[in-house]
């Protein structure tokens, strides 16, 4: 490459006035310091002695799930309250099953995350976050080739900094700090969630997300794809196209397509009646997986899981996922939307798929309203 990554993603940043009128953020929620990505963060280090590291599946057994308060009137308006009683109803849930760290920015909203949250949750002050979206601004957890765990950082940038991220785009590194692990910094930037891995050697990703300027600036697909691999320890790369400036997003592929297991996907479809750009990324999701080898060679396997009778076009950022779950230990965590018959076939089907995992299915409309659900607020820590 003519041009290095640091020298991509520093010209991709705007300057801290276009990005101030952009995002409509006062100049307390900013500063040019922590607008330069944490990829260049001195902390940053190597991998370890030449043994390549790699994200498992997240069925894996937990230590814990991280998860982050929702504080910021400013991000959430009116909404907030109602945003942070359905985390609350998240927090509780999982901790039934695990352990659950809840980060918030500072003693008040600590006090208040202590309130909703009940005794079960932990809840910290000691890593500050801007917004709930622990799936796409936490460190990647990975097993480190020697029996422990490391981390890789995905240089959180506010989703091509359409949302502030000063604190958000430091979280990688201070949940690492805090857990004593090695953290690495990736070549390229992106979210969790924008990453599906089946931790057998394959992962999936919507092009519309990653191969973005918002976000790598320059890169084409094939550096995005080795950036990926060489970060989440994997050897072959499923594409979907995605839908670019739709959601703040850019379409993740984790409200569409997940990995059950090696070998096996679900993809959500919608009703047959919608027509929309979403209904129609879904199907070609579904036909692209169908057709597709995973590392291993073997044919993809898809179950297919029906959506409600909802349509996201009633408000552009409303996420009617079933497939937007938790995998906890003995647990799967998601959603419902009031459509009995979808929502429990819904959950026969995650049932079926993760035999012995008890399935829960929550009211959290307000959190799908925001552009995330379950899967999105989340982010697991495996057991070393």
């Amino acid at each position: 490459m003519s041009e290095s990554f640091a020298d991509r993603l520093f010209g991709a940043l705007p300057s801290r006035r276009r990005l101030l009128g952009t995002v409509g953020i006062g100049a307390a929620g900013l500063t040019l310091g922590a607008a330069v990505p944490s990829a260049f963060a001195a902390d940053a280090a190597p991998s370890a002695g030449g043994v390549r590291p790699w994200v498992p599946a997240d069925d894996v057994p937990h230590a814990r799930t991280w998860m982050s308060w929702p504080s910021r009137s400013s991000v959430w308006g009116r909404q907030l309250s109602g945003v942070q009683e359905d985390i609350a109803l998240v927090a509780r849930t999982i901790a039934e099953f695990e352990p659950v760290v809840m980060c918030a920015p500072d003693d008040y909203t600590a006090r208040q995350a202590r309130s909703w949250c009940g005794p079960n949750v932990e809840v910290t002050t000691s890593i500050g976050t801007d917004d709930l979206w622990m799936r796409d601004i936490a460190p990647v957890f990975r097993r480190d080739g020697y029996g422990g765990l490391d981390t890789a950082g995905l240089n959180f940038n506010g989703w091509g900094n359409k949302q502030t991220h000063a604190y958000d785009s430091q979280v990688a590194g201070a949940v690492a700090r805090r857990q004593g692990l090695r953290i690495t910094y990736a070549d390229f930037v992106g979210e969790g969630g924008a990453i599906e891995t089946d931790g057998d050697g394959t992962v999936m990703a919507t092009e519309s997300s990653l191969v973005n300027s918002n976000r790598n600036r320059g890169m084409s697909r094939d550096e995005v794809e080795r950036a990926v691999l060489d970060a989440y320890g994997a050897d072959k790369m499923i594409w979907l196209p995605g839908i670019r400036g739709k959601d703040i997003t850019d379409d993740h592929v984790d409200v569409t397509s997940r990995f059950v297991r090696p070998g096996v996907v679900m993809v959500q479809l919608p009703p047959q009646d919608r027509t929309d750009e979403w209904a129609k990324d879904a199907r070609q999701q579904f036909a692209i997986l169908s057709a597709a080898t995973d590392a291993r060679g073997r044919r993809l396997q898809v179950i297919r899981v029906d959506g409600p009778d909802t349509t996201r076009s009633k408000s552009s950022t409303f996420v009617d996922s079933y497939l937007n779950f938790v995998l906890v230990n003995g647990g799967v965590i998601t959603a419902q939307f009031g459509d009995r018959i979808k929502d429990d076939a819904a959950r026969r089907t995650l049932a079926a798929a993760f035999p012995g995992r008890e399935v829960v299915q929550l009211d959290v409309d307000r959190l799908m309203g925001g552009g995330g659900g379950v899967h999105c607020s989340t982010m697991h820590e495996p057991m070393p």
